[in-house]
């Protein structure tokens, strides 16, 4: 299979998309090419995520779409990869025959290997997971990025076994890269143009390496970042509240390349919920979080993740939900229904017992409200000015470019000669609850 061509798709978050470029790096050193056109690929890599059953249910719906092609191609190979791989590779492999390999998230530099295997018409499997594996030494290939942002992972894994989450399982152990490869990494990247870095982990705030001069934490790193340049703006995901350190807001007020975001999942409001979540913060632990950062970072902008009707939740913890979201006040929320994961703490051990249409009213609800909050924020913005990264041509009309401000605000206005990578102020002159519309000051 050396010198065929690969195409790759990722489901999932963030951290999927990071790997999905250490992935086309370790191919391209084994002589493979990439394509971004699936018709000429030869190697079609899925890149999975187990997070609720919706995205399972997507990924093999693909794969079955994918399986069509092999009519016109009877030698194209398909690989499951990522966080599926665990978990349903004797299904999808042998099974299903869904596909011609599965590596999980710690095999990547065995892919080759894998590949070849398949190639000569062996099914074969790759999912054991690393204490040590971090990639630390690969320099990933951007992939179809706009030349401004990147992500840098900075560990993989996660040890904090929330009862619904199914990372730890298909993730492993939470270590963290060296922290003088993830600071060349960014450097890198800012000689390259790169403008704007996200650093990314499970939660970065229990990030730790150890260097010469003794241990660094991720606060230690994220200076270290900031300090590369004033002209480099620095993101982080994913941050655990009950981790959530003044230390680290007296940083971000420090360097204003640190971007006045933090993005904190609160899951629930109600204290019972959170306990049996098993979050280890109580409703009053996150609101004090979050008045931590008002009074630090009185600009920042906060977003967070919310679970509706988890086990057992009742109407009333329903509305504590609501009334934190009302309290907080939050810029933007990526809300589910819950889904019950094979092999979490939840599915062992509690009843799945809140009816579906229950689920669907209570997200509703939640969509409602956060949809009413985000225009409030949004329409507090219009009439202020905004330094924007520009990062692309507006989707909407070549006549346009749209970047974001340091709160992760998506902004539009008119392209002029502005070119991705340019620092433009920007007055708001309107909003929706998604975007702001402003013009060049």
């Amino acid at each position: 299979m050396e010198g065929k061509k690969i195409y790759i798709e990722t489901y999932g978050c963030q951290m999927n998309f990071s790997d999905s470029e250490i992935i086309v790096s370790v191919m391209k050193d084994a002589d493979y090419s990439f394509t971004n056109e699936m018709k000429d690929a030869d190697l079609i890599f899925v890149n999975t995520c187990s997070i609720r059953e919706h995205a399972e249910q997507r990924v093999r719906k693909r794969l079955s779409e994918l399986n069509s092609l092999r009519k016109k191609k009877p030698h194209l190979l398909i690989g499951l990869l990522g966080c599926m791989a665990e978990r349903l590779k004797d299904q999808l492999l042998h099974e299903e025959k869904a596909v011609d390999f599965i590596a999980g998230p710690d095999a990547y530099r065995n892919l080759p290997a894998l590949v070849d295997l398949a190639g000569e018409g062996q099914k074969v499997t790759d999912v054991i997971l690393s204490d040590y594996e971090t990639y630390a030494d690969i320099n990933p290939v951007r992939l179809g990025g706009n030349g401004v942002s990147a992500f840098i992972s900075i560990m993989r894994g996660c040890e904090n076994y929330c009862a619904y989450c199914v990372v730890p399982y298909t993730r492993g152990k939470e270590r963290s890269r060296d922290s003088e490869t993830i600071i060349h990494e960014a450097k890198e990247l800012f000689e390259k143009g790169y403008r704007e870095i996200t650093l990314l982990g499970q939660n970065v705030n229990s990030y730790k390496s150890v260097t010469p001069d003794g241990e660094i934490d991720f606060t230690g790193l994220l200076e270290k970042v900031a300090d590369i340049d004033p002209l480099l703006r620095i993101r982080f995901a994913t941050s655990h509240p009950k981790d959530l350190s003044d230390r680290l807001l007296m940083v971000m007020v420090k360097y204003p390349n640190i971007c006045r975001s933090i993005h904190l999942p609160v899951q629930s409001g109600n204290t019972r919920i959170l306990e049996k979540m098993n979050r280890k913060y109580t409703r009053e632990w996150y609101m004090n979080r979050l008045t931590a950062i008002r009074n630090f970072l009185p600009e920042c902008a906060i977003s967070t993740d919310i679970i509706c009707g988890f086990s057992s939740e009742t109407v009333e913890e329903h509305h504590d939900t609501l009334s934190l979201m009302e309290w907080a006040k939050f810029d933007y929320a990526y809300m589910f229904k819950y889904s019950e994961r094979p092999d979490t703490f939840a599915e062992k051990k509690y009843p799945d017992d809140i009816a579906e249409e229950t689920k669907t009213k209570r997200l509703q609800e939640v969509i409602a409200l956060q949809q009413k909050l985000s225009l409030e924020s949004n329409k507090k913005d219009v009439g202020k000015i905004f330094e924007v990264l520009v990062e692309r041509e507006s989707r909407r009309s070549k006549d346009f470019v749209s970047g974001r401000n340091s709160q992760n605000k998506m902004i539009i206005f008119p392209r002029k000669d502005f070119v991705a990578g340019d620092y433009v102020q920007v007055k708001i002159l309107r909003c929706t609850a998604a975007t702001l519309i402003g013009e060049a000051d």
